[in-house]
């Protein structure tokens, strides 16, 4: 059996609005009228349009300030996170993931543990050990980095480095894939510029080696120089 789901009256009083918003009877910035006055433009009760203004503000169309009354504030719900990412070019991902992860290599040289310095170094080992398959060292290597900001201890800057996580991890492969078609980097390559053999080289695997160190040895100057110079190598190698 098909269900057919009617629209509220206060949806349908939320997409009238929206529409009169949209033909810009009331500009971004401008503020709607009282809520008995938009009721009656509306042609409903006080309580259906109090409900369609939060509607719309939980769409982002609205804002509501205290004592001040009802704002537009745009005209169109924004975009979700996960279609502005899509949308982003892997040198756009790698400057957010550069402002994370520095703050966050940071961070981890002074408040990470002895048990996530050793989860560290195992994920550094699987790193070297998975270098023949492509698909498995991108997840090897974002398995280290996102290890590094989880030594920070900072619940938001996690939460942040996983939100790109799969954006990353999918314009890495694709990047990777593409340059080792074209033959990219000869016969050797580390896993961020990589050529017919997606191994990494002794350079990208030391400059690893030497995140991990200068966090295990708790400086967080050197932790973070040395990160914000890996990201920016890799972001070079995706221009």
């Amino acid at each position: 059996m098909t269900i057919v789901r009617r629209e509220s009256l206060a949806e349908q009083a939320a997409a009238l609005l929206h529409e009169r918003i949209r033909t810009g009877e009331w500009p971004i910035g401008g503020k709607l009228p009282g809520e008995t006055t938009l009721a009656a433009q509306l042609g409903v009760g006080r309580s259906t349009a109090r409900e369609a203004i939060r509607i719309l503000a939980g769409r982002g169309i609205l804002a509501t300030r205290q004592g001040a009354g009802v704002f537009v504030v745009a005209a169109e719900a924004p975009e979700g996170w996960g279609a502005v990412l899509q949308r982003a070019g892997i040198a756009a991902v790698l400057e957010a993931r550069t402002a994370i992860e520095v703050e966050a290599a940071a961070l981890a040289a002074g408040r990470r543990t002895a048990a996530e310095l050793e989860t560290l170094r195992i994920a550094l080992e699987e790193r070297q050990r998975r270098r023949g398959d492509l698909d498995a060292l991108v997840d090897a290597d974002m398995a280290v980095h996102r290890g590094i900001v989880a030594a920070a201890h900072s619940p938001i800057l996690l939460e942040l480095f996983d939100g790109f996580a799969p954006r990353s991890r999918a314009a890495m492969i694709d990047m990777l894939r593409s340059q080792a078609a074209a033959g990219v980097g000869g016969d050797r390559s580390d896993v961020h510029g990589a050529g017919s053999d997606p191994r990494p080289d002794d350079a990208d695997h030391d400059a690893h080696e030497q995140m991990y160190l200068a966090i295990e040895a708790g400086d967080a100057d050197a932790a973070a120089r040395l990160t914000r110079a890996h990201l920016q190598t890799l972001r070079s190698r995706a221009s």
